[in-house]
């Protein structure tokens, strides 16, 4: 029997994502989204805060892009990691590795011109990571297309409203 890491997510970006570089160059993005859970019976809706890493071209990409507050759906898998901090304690990192994400707020909405021009009839655009070979991908399926849209309905109704004062960072 194989085991299964798989992950979707639709969320916001709470932050603006940050880009760093590796001592090689590889692009390393890191971002986190706040992803709904289910409506409390009281009304209210909480949050979950997640947080994700992006590498090679799909990093660049993001941070190219995409800005504090614009909606994202993401695919990848778990990845727990673990180092020592500067007091010898072992810190553990759990985070989601995107291999892809899809732009979901509408392209007017932010203000940077999409230099790859990859967009889809929905306004989402669709960047994939090829892990394996490092190599960036393009989407341009007809089964991609449905299912940015099933992603884009389901952000609509799932609509998550952060103002910066709700944000623990």
């Amino acid at each position: 029997m194989q085991d299964i890491n798989r992950v979707v997510l639709i969320g916001r970006l709470t932050r603006d994502p940050e880009l760093r570089k590796t001592q090689n160059g590889t692009s390393v993005c890191s971002f986190t989204l706040a992803v709904n859970r289910r409506q409390n019976q009281d009304g209210t809706q909480d949050a979950d805060f997640i947080n994700c890493v992006a590498w090679n071209k799909l990093a660049d990409n993001i941070q190219l892009y995409q800005k504090k507050g614009n909606q994202l759906g993401i695919e990848g898998r778990i990845n727990t990691r673990s180092y020592d901090n500067q007091q010898g304690q072992k810190v553990y990192v759990t985070e989601v590795i995107a291999e892809s994400v899809q732009f979901l707020t509408p392209r007017n909405d932010f203000n940077k011109q999409n230099t790859l021009g990859v967009t889809n009839t929905y306004g989402t655009q669709s960047y994939a990571q090829n892990q394996s070979h490092g190599t960036q991908a393009k989407n341009y399926s007809q089964s991609n297309v449905q299912y940015a849209q099933s992603l884009t309905q389901q952000a609509e109704v799932d609509a998550l409203e952060i103002a910066s004062d709700d944000l623990p960072f």
